[in-house]
């Protein structure tokens, strides 16, 4: 049976956002609410909790994870940044984007694209991301809340708890989220190329 907290979306509790970083610590698998949809996540590198959320979306292990980081120094740290896509970031983040990057070697080779060697790297625009984020220290493996034969990503906390009280460990209720996906951008080649087009707008950048 997961827990289930509620953390204000504007004023986060250290308390409930300090519990929360113990469990991601510990090899928790994690729901929590961004500026897109609400997110599965865990801990970095941790690969049973990865394998845990593959099995709940039902996806493979090519399936890609994205980083979710705090600012753009930590973006630096797991993916190639020159200062042309420094300038885009700096202009679309924080917000619902994701960008492919090239990835260093920060990055565990398996959560790399098999082939391209690249990662999926995101800064949200939530009170309680930059809470979590800077209280872990590090990035968090995400993946969009999408449960398999569901058109949308799940948006209600009280939907969420009924559906996956067996499945995860910790459900953050930050209050009802979008219901849209992030807008993917791919910055590997000279120009941004836009993979898909989701609550982001991405006329500026193209």
């Amino acid at each position: 049976m997961s827990r289930f907290i509620q953390i204000h979306p504007l004023n986060p509790q250290p308390r409930l956002i300090a519990q929360a970083v113990e469990q991601l610590s510990a090899g928790a698998v994690i729901v929590y609410p961004t500026d897109s949809s609400y997110a599965l996540g865990c801990r970095l590198g941790d690969k049973t909790a990865a394998e845990r959320i593959r099995h709940i979306r039902q996806t493979d292990r090519h399936h890609n994870f994205t980083l979710v980081c705090r600012d753009l120094s930590e973006i630096a740290t797991y993916a190639k940044v020159d200062n042309r896509r420094y300038r885009l970031l700096k202009t679309a983040t924080p917000g619902p984007f994701t960008f492919i990057l090239q990835a260093t070697h920060e990055v565990p080779r398996r959560l790399q694209h098999p082939r391209r060697k690249t990662i999926g790297i995101r800064i949200p625009d939530t009170a309680i991301v930059r809470a979590l984020l800077a209280a872990l220290g590090e990035p968090i493996m995400s993946c969009t809340l999408t449960l398999p034969g569901d058109d949308w990503p799940l948006a209600d906390p009280q939907e969420i708890e009924e559906r996956l009280r067996n499945d995860v460990d910790l459900i953050i209720d930050g209050g009802p989220c979008q219901q849209e996906p992030t807008t993917v951008l791919d910055l590997t080649e000279d120009a941004p190329q836009l993979i898909r087009q989701g609550l982001g707008d991405a006329g500026p950048f193209l």
